[in-house]
């Protein structure tokens, strides 16, 4: 079977450290050449919480699109997410993009909206995969955040995963913007 991109959007405001690293040592058996984007921290959209950590990860996988997400399920569910007595969101991982895919799998909405209208997506995305394509857009992330219109404060935030440091010391030292 040949190998699909696939782009995933990750998340927590509860214990945000903890849940992200083991979201991204669970990903890191799933994926092959998996690298991650910056981290960086968000006010909540949709939900009243305390702040988030968000970051994006590329790598390639083998299996069809609906296995592939049982698995981030089973990842998230892992982490807390579905327990019944569950505070705030231990850790949400969305595909972003999967291969080219554009439509409705089943419900799973491909290439998924939030990438243009969430700046904790666009921006990560942007520095990972700054010249990929936006498979519905058909412009490059790159320029889809430089030409973004999204009202969300985003702070680069220094994270570490496997001692590597995920957020790039240029990003942590520039002027909030």
């Amino acid at each position: 079977m040949s190998l699909t991109p696939v782009y995933l959007g990750l998340g927590s405001n509860i214990d945000r450290e903890a849940h992200l690293c083991a979201g991204l040592d669970a990903l890191a058996g799933l994926l092959v050449d998996m690298r991650c984007s910056a981290v960086f921290e968000s006010a909540p959209v949709g939900i009243k919480s305390g702040p988030f950590f968000n970051l994006v990860v590329v790598g390639m996988t083998d299996m069809p699109l609906h296995e592939f997400d049982r698995k981030l399920k089973f990842i998230e569910a892992d982490n807390g997410r579905y327990a019944p007595d569950r505070v705030g969101l231990p850790l949400d991982i969305d595909v972003l993009l999967y291969g080219d895919l554009v439509g409705n799998f089943d419900g799973l909405i491909l290439p998924r909206a939030e990438i243009l209208k969430n700046a904790f997506v666009l921006w990560p995305l942007s520095l990972l995969a700054p010249d990929a394509l936006h498979p519905g857009e058909q412009r490059s992330f790159a320029e889809l955040w430089s030409n973004a219109q999204i009202e969300q404060v985003l702070q680069p935030t220094a994270f570490s995963w496997r001692q590597q440091q995920l957020t790039p010391l240029e990003l942590l030292e520039a002027p909030p913007g």
